[in-house]
Formats: structure tokens, sequence, C-alpha cells
């Protein structure tokens, strides 16, 4: 016999098991935001797990690339990839499959899987629970699924929130203003994601810019917080039309959100540029306060569809389930679990007849197994079933000693 490997449960890092009472807080909150997604007209999808690699990264460049684990298909000798974000997928339903004249609004659940850890609670498999919307471009849709994503985190027990505006279209129409290449671009997004201001301006002056397509380039780093747009004014006053564009689309839609959600805290960061490489306009996401990590994060990606056959306008958001137990209060309470009853291991049939009518009415009935230990407080009994006048009744347990 060979020996046991004592490293043998040992997981990989950032991937997680999920163990009672936790999985049963996790399935309930699951229950309970698909039932909510689905009072406001979201209909359940189920991507695969895995699907084709160009599939997969379909509209996403290198955002998803180098987060997706692959393999290849020993059917087809194709590239597969394990999928690392849903959105993809549930465009191509859309596009392909659904292919509705009007507006369409779906959800979807499941694991994804990360080759690193990836904010959300730096976990590489999330529990992703999301929504979006197909066939609208306009402040309409931003601003539902913006409540949306405020009523989840409600949901899951996250009070306080406040939520982190941009919009890809500032950066990226400042560069082409500034006639930045591809490399160029590439360059100075890396530097602005990191808000490294030096580097900024070591770039801008690399590139040969000046006057005011290296001054508002440079200035961008510091266009964030609750008054970024009142400054973004006059420091982007020289900026191409789409700029300007961008930013009165932000102004609207900070109005439409003061107006819907006046209690939730609003900052904006114009270099903010989450999915920079497939996003077409408003990004987001929303943080907790003493948390670094955005715990929810959307935006708006309307050419995703297009090589599916249909590029519709499209925004949606995405979270982690397991994440934001990290960050609830009061699901224990919400989702607590009534004590369950022990009955003895006995084949008497009035027994199971009685077992059967108390699981019918939700209760949860352990019997014992002959032979086995059995500690009824370990395993959550409150209850047992014992025979009083040859009938069998529910008798509260003695205490444990």
């Amino acid at each position: 016999m060979s020996p046991i490997n004592e490293e043998r449960w040992l997981l990989p890092a950032g991937i997680e098991e999920v163990l009672p009472p936790e999985a049963r807080i996790v399935e309930a909150l699951r229950r309970e935001l698909l039932d909510l997604y689905a009072t406001w007209g979201y209909e359940l999808v189920i991507p695969p797990f895995i699907d084709y690699l160009d599939s997969l990264l379909t509209g996403t460049g290198q955002d998803l690339d180098l987060q997706t684990f692959k393999l290849t298909d020993q059917l087809t000798g194709r590239l597969l990839g394990v999928r690392a974000d849903m959105t993809p997928q549930v465009a191509r339903m859309d596009a392909h499959h659904l292919r509705r004249a009007a507006p369409t609004r779906l959800c979807y659940l499941g694991t994804v899987l990360h080759t690193r850890p990836d904010g959300f609670a730096g976990t590489r498999s999330p529990l992703q629970i999301g929504a979006e919307i197909y066939g609208h471009a306009g402040i309409e849709s931003d601003t539902e699924i913006l409540r949306l994503v405020l009523l989840t985190l409600r949901t899951a027990g996250i009070a306080e929130t406040y939520l982190d505006l941009g919009h890809v279209g500032i950066y990226r129409g400042l560069a082409r203003q500034a006639g930045l290449d591809a490399t160029q671009e590439h360059a100075l997004f890396d530097a602005l994601q990191r808000k490294a201001i030096p580097e900024i301006e070591a770039l801008v002056a690399d590139f040969g810019l000046s006057g005011a397509p290296a001054a508002m380039l440079v200035a961008l780093a510091e266009l964030n917080g609750s008054d970024a747009l009142e400054r973004a004014a006059p420091v982007l006053a020289a900026a191409d039309q789409p700029v300007r564009e961008a930013l009165d689309y932000l102004r609207r839609l900070a109005d439409a959100l003061n107006h819907d959600l006046p209690e939730v805290s609003i900052h904006y960061d114009l270099a903010e540029l989450r999915g920079y490489h497939y996003k077409t306009g408003v990004v987001f996401a929303a943080f907790v306060p003493g948390w670094g990590l955005e715990v929810a994060r959307g935006g708006r990606y309307d050419d995703i569809g297009r090589v599916f056959g249909r590029a519709r306008p499209a925004v949606g958001f995405s979270t982690d389930i397991k994440g934001l137990l990290q960050h609830s209060q009061g699901l224990d309470a919400r989702y607590q679990q009534p004590g369950a009853i022990l009955a003895p291991a006995s084949p008497d049939p009035a027994l199971h007849a009685m077992i059967e009518t108390l699981r019918a009415t939700g209760r949860r009935v352990l019997q014992a197994l002959p032979g086995a230990a059995c500690d009824p407080h370990e395993l959550g009994c409150v209850e047992q079933l014992v025979a009083d006048a040859g009938q069998w009744v529910v008798r509260p347990l003695a205490a444990s000693v």
C-alpha cells in the first residue's frame, strides 16, 4: 500500500471548496437573485463551461486571453477554452440563436475559471452571476443595469456601496486626436491604469506630443473623484467631438442616477478603462468602503455580437456570489435553516409514513443508520421522533451535556 500523501487535501491557489453552512447560504442567495432578475424580465440562460477558444475570446481581445485556460479538443483538434467570462457566450445566444427584434434581457449564473486572480476577492473560480440587456442603446438601459447592480448588492446583505463610473470613449478619443499608433496607445493605457503620472508624462514626451493633446492625456489620470466631471470641462475643452460626447453622456447618466438613486455615492474616474479592448461606452464598478477590489463590474459593449452575425447594443454587469459573502450582513439569519428531526432506525411503516409527511412540509428528517454512531446535536437535530401510545410524535431533543 502506498503511503498517504498528506498534501492531497490541498487545493490549487485561488480555488475554494464551499462547505456547509456557507454552501447553503450561497445556494439560497443564488435562488433569490435569479428570482429577483426574473421579476425584472430577465430570462435565464446556461452557457457551456467549455467552448471553442475563438468563440470565448470573440471581441474581448487580450482582456480574456491571458485569463483563459486552454486545451486541445481530442475530437476535432481545435483549441478549446474553459470560460473565464460568460459575456461572449451570452452575446452569441442573443445574436445567433434568439435573434429577436425587441430588446432582450438575459441573466446567467455559473462557475468561471481564471488562470490568475482578478479582483472579486482574489479567487480564480468565481461563481459568476450577471444580467445583460441587448438591443437598446441609451441612458435608460444603462440606468436599469446599474439599479440592478445595487439591488443585487443589497439583496446580498451589502448596504453601503459606491459606484465608480467611467467612459472608454474619452481615452479612445484623446488617443486618436493625438495620433497615437496601437503600440503607443497600449503603453499609455497601461500607465493610466496605474495612475503613474511621471511615466505618463515621460511617454507623452517620448511620443513627441505637445500642446493641448499632450496636456489632456497627462491630466486624464487625475480626473477622478465625485467632482471629476466638473473639473473635466475646462481641462478637456480642446478635445474633439467624440470626447465631448462621451463626457456629455456621463453627465446625463449621472443626472439619471441621482434622480433614481439619490442615496448612492457616485465617483468618476475618466481614466478607468476596464475591458477597454471590447467595451464601447460607459464602464462601471461597485465598491464597498475599506475594500480595494470591486464587488461588481460591467459596462457597455455594443459590438460584441458582430462576429455572430448581429452587433446589437448591449450593456450588462457581473459579480461573484462567493465574493459577496465576504461583505454581507444578516444572511445567516435570513437563510437560517430550521433544526432537523432525528428518526430512529426502525422498519415500522407508520414511522416511515410520518417521516414522509414531515419532509413534505419542508422539515429536515435524518433517520439513524443501524450500527452507526450518531450524535444528533452534531447533525443539527433539535427534535426527535418517538413512539408514544402507538403513534410516532415529534418531541424536543434533550440538550447535550
